[in-house]
This record gives C-alpha cells, sequence and structure tokens, in this order.
C-alpha cells in the first residue's frame, strides 16, 4: 500500500483552502498560525510541488491544489461523517444550538415539528444563553443571534432584513394625551434589547431628532419581556417589524408609521468547520430553505 501524508497535514491543507486565511484554519484547528503553515508545507514536501501561490504572507490555492482539493475534500468529509456516526450510535444526531427566546418563540419553534417530520433522527439541545458567539466550538455547535454584523472569520447566514418598530400600548394612540409626533416620546421611558442598543439612535438619526433624549432608557434582556411592558405601559419598545407583527398582542400598537432600516439583523452562525458535521448542514440547510 502506497505510503500516505499524515492525515492531520491533509486536514490543514483543506481548512485553508476551505476558508482562504491561514489565521481562520488555524482557529478552527485550535492551531498557532506557524504550527498550520509548517503541516502544510509538510503536505507540500510529500507531494513535491506547491499548493498554493503565496502573495504577501498571503496563501491563494492554485490549479494544483485545487485538484487536490476536489479529490480528497469529500473522503475527509465521509470519514468525519463516519466518525460522527460511531459515536452517535448511528441513530441519532444532536444539535447544540443557542438561540434568542423570541426568535424561538416567535419563528423557531412553530416550524420544528416539520424539521423532526423530515430528520427524526435529528434532536437539537436549546440553549438561550447571552455572549453566543463566544461560545462556538465550546460546548455550542451553531447560534440563531441578533447583531450588527459577524466576524468575518466564522460562517454566518443573514435571516432577515427588518425595519425598526415603535411600540406601545394602544392606549398610546386612544387617551387624550395620545401620542402625534416623535418629539412626545421626551416624556416616556424608552426599553431597549441589550442586543439592539443602537436601535433608538438609528431611529432618532432617521426621524430627524438625533438629540432627542426620553425620560428615561430601561435595559432589559429579553423580548418578550420588553413586549409584555410595553402592554402593561410601562414604555415605549424599539424592536423589529417582525417582533410586532408575529406577537399579534392587540394590547399593542405601532405608534409612528415611519420606516426605519434596522442596523440589525437575525443570523445564522458557526464556525466554518462545524459546517462538515451533518447536523449542522441539516438544520442550516433547513432553515434557509424554509426562510424562517
Amino acid at each position: 500500500m502506497r505510503r500516505l501524508p499524515p492525515l492531520t497535514a491533509l486536514e490543514a491543507f483543506v481548512q485553508v483552502a476551505r476558508l482562504g486565511s491561514v489565521k481562520a484554519a488555524a482557529e478552527e484547528l485550535a492551531l498557532s498560525t506557524p504550527a498550520l503553515s509548517r503541516r502544510v508545507q509538510a503536505l507540500e514536501r510529500f507531494i513535491g510541488r506547491p499548493l498554493f501561490d503565496r502573495k504577501h504572507q498571503a496563501l491563494e490555492i492554485n490549479a494544483e491544489g485545487q485538484r487536490l482539493l476536489d479529490d480528497i475534500a469529500p473522503a475527509l468529509d465521509s470519514l468525519a461523517q463516519a466518525l460522527e456516526n460511531i459515536q452517535s450510535g448511528g441513530n441519532q444526531l444532536r444539535l447544540r444550538l443557542a438561540v434568542m427566546p423570541l426568535f424561538a418563540t416567535q419563528r423557531l419553534f412553530p416550524h420544528l415539528g416539520a424539521l423532526r417530520a423530515l430528520h427524526p433522527q435529528l434532536h437539537i439541545d436549546i440553549e438561550t444563553t447571552p455572549h453566543a458567539v463566544a461560545r462556538l466550538g465550546e460546548g455550542l455547535d451553531a447560534a440563531i443571534v441578533l447583531a450588527k454584523d459577524i466576524d468575518a472569520a466564522l460562517y454566518a447566514h443573514e435571516l432577515d432584513h427588518d425595519e425598526v418598530y415603535v411600540i406601545g400600548a394602544r392606549s398610546l394612540l386612544e387617551s387624550p394625551n395620545a401620542l402625534t409626533s416623535p418629539g412626545e416620546l421626551a416624556q416616556h421611558t424608552v426599553l431597549l434589547h441589550r442586543d439592539m442598543a443602537l436601535a433608538f439612535d438609528a431611529w432618532k438619526e432617521a426621524v430627524g431628532l438625533p438629540d432627542l433624549q426620553p425620560l428615561a432608557i430601561d435595559n432589559y434582556d429579553s423580548g418578550q419581556l420588553m413586549l409584555e411592558a410595553a402592554a402593561q405601559g410601562l414604555g415605549v419598545a424599539f424592536m423589529h417589524a417582525s417582533h410586532f407583527k408575529e406577537a399579534a398582542d392587540n394590547r399593542l400598537a405601532r405608534l409612528f408609521p415611519i420606516r426605519v432600516e434596522s442596523p440589525y439583523r437575525y443570523y445564522f452562525v458557526c464556525r466554518p468547520r462545524a459546517l462538515q458535521t451533518r447536523a449542522v448542514r441539516i438544520f442550516r440547510d433547513w432553515l434557509v430553505a424554509a426562510d424562517i
């Protein structure tokens, strides 16, 4: 049998080729950048030809490298899948997912039954932990987060493109002292989610009142509690249009019909390497296809 190069060298090559970055590949494999580079160089010495063009300390896969990647990547993926199957007993897949509670109740859970019907072997452990992105690869396989942007070293798929709504108790539109102009928010408490801290600022800029100061700003870490607080007249919430529409709560009303694009998006995120696992790929593909 012909001698083969070390599996670690092949793994390093595939990661660099797929991610296009030595640094990102090193992070995925929990290696230092020099250690990863040595593994790639060892493979090139074994083969007897370069697999990347080196340009100002950057690596760009060449034709020989691309041909090798096309030939060996499926085999490595199959090997990883075989190991995953034996670890899970061959009949169960498990995904460790972090998701924000409001997204889970409004948009994810109503559709999970369809996912279970398609993939009964897939089971999902769900967390609502903060700082989910920092825990990817360390207790979490993937996350659905609300953010302005995502680290380029991570895989991210944007799930929506929403507007900022001003949401308050319906009585704020119907009482004798009903709100009629944005400037009147100076007499009200604003409710903000910790993951949408700039939503109010973005709205103020859009309506031409950048210096508007509310009576107070109360911060929440739960969108569900924000909606309930708004319904109870405890403040005016700055949230997404989808949050308001999915809530379908007759106690709530959109206070000002002004279109303001949100600086935040929901993203599905994971480490690029996680996409090599079947559970993550199944969930990602279903999430995108279902347009949750």
